[in-house]
């Protein structure tokens, strides 16, 4: 699918594939890449799992993953499920039964892991209760715990033994009539992640959840998920993405969408163009973009802002952007709106101006919005 036509070389052809439900959220097909993040809470500690999933949530987050490691957690899984505002996905690994017990209690989505959940008379009996329940599936394969025949077969984690292991488990799924499955190839090392969703995606029709696991920290994680799930963004490749950091759930949200943002495959919130800053600024431009970041998090409208030190390159960038500032000489910048030199603030003042303009422009656009449904 092309997402733009009037400059080609940022079209983006999203792979073809079919769409699932995940409670009420579609993935795959034409539906727009849904966001997931994951609780770092006990489960059984309920109250604190439900803030969690609803700061998510507000966040932008469209799916999260609770894990449930144990009955007690299956059975804390219902009330979690009731309180969430997003779909919830039960994490399983080792227990087929709390597969069972968590379709029961109404996820709306088992992650399980092939390398450990069982023979497959045990997947067979979580297939059921899926079905039963109406809850999708999807197949997790990790490259740190593959199935024993395959590291047998192919001495170490590679991308064919990952591809191998999900088809495997795509065979048992479709040999009982189940389809309603996503599928991901996740490892820590962006190249075995990116070889392996690539084989995936030539294999399958089904959707694909995107992840580099165990990316690390904040920084680290962020870097590493920001190249690998880029690249296979960029490629046409994913239906849904987490980013897998040592961090608040709420910062994987943020990250998910800045890499969905900076390729044009989602719109949420204020996209800030700021520059690095150097001798030539006419304000403070790192406090500012501190900010504002802080200030405009509430707004939820799709719009852009550019906040630029200098007349370098501070007027072209506005020109593109929804509201900008440029700095300039004698404690003052320009202001600029719809990419036209408007009027001159104080840079004093210029937060609190520029945090108006923007939820001014915002306003306009979500009732133009509404005007033309």
């Amino acid at each position: 699918m092309s997402l733009n036509h009037v400059r080609p070389w940022r079209d983006i052809y999203r792979r073809k594939s079919r769409q699932i439900m995940v409670g009420n959220v579609p993935v795959g097909g034409d539906a727009p890449i849904a966001v997931q993040t994951m609780t770092n809470t006990l489960t059984t500690d309920v109250a604190a799992t439900v803030a969690q999933v609803q700061a998510a949530a507000e966040a932008g987050a469209d799916i999260v993953r609770v894990s449930v490691p144990d009955e007690a957690s299956a059975k804390a899984l219902k009330e979690i499920v009731r309180e969430s505002p997003v779909p919830i996905v039960a994490d399983i690994h080792f227990h087929y039964k709390r597969g069972i017990e968590a379709a029961e209690a109404g996820a709306a989505c088992l992650r399980i892991n092939p390398g450990n959940i069982g023979d497959e008379k045990r997947v067979k009996e979580v297939i059921k209760a899926a079905r039963d329940h109406n809850c999708s599936i999807r197949i997790g394969v990790n490259a740190g715990s593959l199935e024993k025949h395959l590291l047998e077969k192919y001495a170490e984690p590679c991308p064919e033994a990952m591809v191998e292991s999900g088809l495997e488990h795509i065979r048992i799924l479709e040999d009982n009539d189940f389809h309603n499955f996503k599928i991901s190839v996740k490892a820590s090392d962006v190249f075995l992640s990116a070889a392996a969703y690539q084989g995936i995606a030539e294999a399958t029709d089904a959707p694909i959840h995107l992840g580099i696991t165990e990316a690390g920290g904040l920084v680290s994680g962020t870097i590493k998920s920001a190249i690998g799930l880029g690249n296979l963004l960029w490629m046409g490749i994913g239906d849904t993405i987490r980013v897998s950091l040592s961090a608040d759930p709420v910062e994987e949200v943020k990250v998910g969408f800045e890499i969905l943002k900076s390729l044009g495959l989602r719109h949420r919130g204020v996209n800030i163009i700021s520059c690095p800053s150097c001798a030539r600024q006419g304000f403070d431009v790192i406090k500012t973009v501190e900010a504002l970041e802080h200030r405009l998090e509430h707004i939820k409208t799709p719009m852009s802002l550019s906040i630029i030190g200098c007349v370098v390159n501070g007027p072209g960038e506005a020109l593109m952007t929804d509201v900008g500032f440029t700095g300039g000489g004698a404690g003052s910048g320009m202001v600029y709106l719809a990419g036209k030199a408007s009027h001159k603030m104080s840079n004093d003042q210029m937060i609190d101006h520029i945090v108006e303009q923007v939820e001014k422009k915002a306003a306009e656009l979500d009732a133009a919005a509404e005007a033309a449904e």
